[in-house]
């Protein structure tokens, strides 16, 4: 964290200011919900008459793993101690599971950070009967146009870890605060919106021109060109149901918020974190999505480190650099945590409770440590409905692993899908009962 007193001083000041600025409600943005004038009970049974939990789903991930050693507890169990980089979260040791030896089985260096959400690597996505989808844009198919966002992807200080990926392979990239801040609040007004009607029109009759040239052409294909040209065209269609989905949200009004505009760039790191875990936190509040990956980023001379975060990565076990590297890493738990704690002292508008009730955070990544390892993935989960507390310590024998992907089938079923398989799982993940 940084030394400088004045600047944490200047930085609790800003939360405290957002906390107080908070949203004004325009909030149900959904058909099912009634309007603003109504109680947020009578909202939440409308929305939800069966009284199902309506669940949430958030995805938080740094690009270089976890400093092993200051990350995993030696203790697996209820009773473990918390490591230097868990500290930050021990208040919310009852309400999440740290994760020891669950990975993808891969072997990709770098390469294996976009695999975090599925466990398999794009040019292999036409093996798999779903392709490479990412658990995110899983359950943001299942939600479909539900809400504004079926789903976001954000980028904290421009970090780019590619995380989310569509059916059709297609890589979704994050936006930073001012981008997220004008999606979330800034209303196009009706000259706005009829111009970006046009603009749909227009782009629906040129992919209506690209599908009929395909099948014309289609048919002259070898096996190869027509298995890409096929990729393409999936692609293409991707793109009119996310057109589809878009229009149907465009006269309908953002919710209002105080929050002051974001500037294009933040010179503080603190602020930047801040406010965009603010916007997330609003993101879900006014149910404008329930589904979020964020990317956690640091940019050179940050925390008053002279070295970039890749470099501290590769440490070599040199003492300054574990140093420096365990400050940036303990630094993201610390934004981790507050951003827990805004999603717990927030209630929920739909369920009741709280927002970290329904709502389930992820943190890992695809690749383990900077030295290009991607096996033992550093990975917890939090809030959700789960029953948390422990410390699951599986094994590390290639005979006996537990995969990844079994942890992100279970988050999908508890998000609602009735699904027995996600990417590379071969089962329903034990030992992790809903409370």
């Amino acid at each position: 964290m940084e030394n400088n007193y004045s600047t944490r001083k200047r930085i609790q000041h800003r939360r405290h200011f957002l906390k107080g600025a908070g949203v004004t409600l325009a909030l149900p943005i959904m058909e099912s919900l009634v309007s603003a004038d109504d109680s947020s009970e009578n909202a939440a049974e409308q929305a939800n008459p069966k009284k199902r939990p309506l669940k949430r789903m958030v995805i938080l991930s740094n690009a270089f793993g976890m400093y092993p050693s200051a990350f995993f507890p030696e203790k697996a169990g209820a009773d473990y101690r918390m490591p230097e980089l868990l500290k930050p979260l021990e208040r919310y040791r009852q309400e999440m599971t740290v994760f020891s030896n669950l990975d993808h089985g891969l072997n990709l260096g770098h390469a294996g950070t976009p695999t975090l959400l599925n466990g398999i690597e794009s040019k292999n996505a036409r093996f798999h009967p779903d392709g490479n989808i990412s658990v995110d844009q899983r359950a943001a198919e299942w939600l479909k146009a539900t809400n504004r966002f079926p789903s976001l992807q954000t980028s904290v200080r421009g970090a780019k870890n590619s995380l989310s990926w569509t059916r059709n392979a297609v890589n979704l990239h994050g936006i930073g605060c001012k981008a997220l801040y004008d999606k979330l609040f800034l209303d196009l007004g009706e000259q706005g919106r009829a111009q970006q009607d046009q603009r749909y029109e227009q782009e629906a009759s040129i992919l209506d021109v690209v599908l009929d040239q395909a099948k014309s052409v289609h048919r002259k294909m070898g096996k190869n060109d027509q298995r890409k040209l096929e990729d393409y065209l999936n692609s293409v269609r991707g793109l009119e149901k996310r057109f589809a989905q878009e229009s149907q949200w465009l006269h309908k009004n953002k919710p209002r918020t105080q929050l002051p505009v974001p500037p294009m760039k933040f010179e503080n790191i603190g602020d930047e974190y801040d406010v965009h875990m603010e916007l997330l936190a609003l993101a879900l509040q006014t149910d404008s999505t329930r589904i979020i990956t964020t990317d956690l980023g640091m940019q050179p001379g940050d925390l008053d480190l002279s070295l970039t975060y890749h470099a501290y990565s590769h440490h070599g076990e040199l003492p300054e650099l574990v140093e420096g590297l365990i400050a940036i890493e303990k630094f993201q738990m610390q934004w981790v945590a507050r951003f827990l704690d805004r999603l717990k002292e927030t209630e929920d508008p739909l369920n009741g409770g709280t927002l970290l009730d329904h709502t389930m955070v992820l943190f890992g990544c695809g690749m383990a440590t900077g030295h290009h390892s991607n096996r033992n993935l550093p990975t917890f989960l939090a809030g959700g409905g789960f029953k948390h507390g422990e410390h699951k310590a599986y094994p590390a024998n290639k005979e006996n692993k537990v995969p990844l992907c079994n942890l992100l089938l279970t988050m999908l079923q508890n998000f609602g899908i009735e699904t027995d398989r996600f990417g590379t799982s071969t089962g329903t993940f034990t030992g992790l009962e809903q409370a």
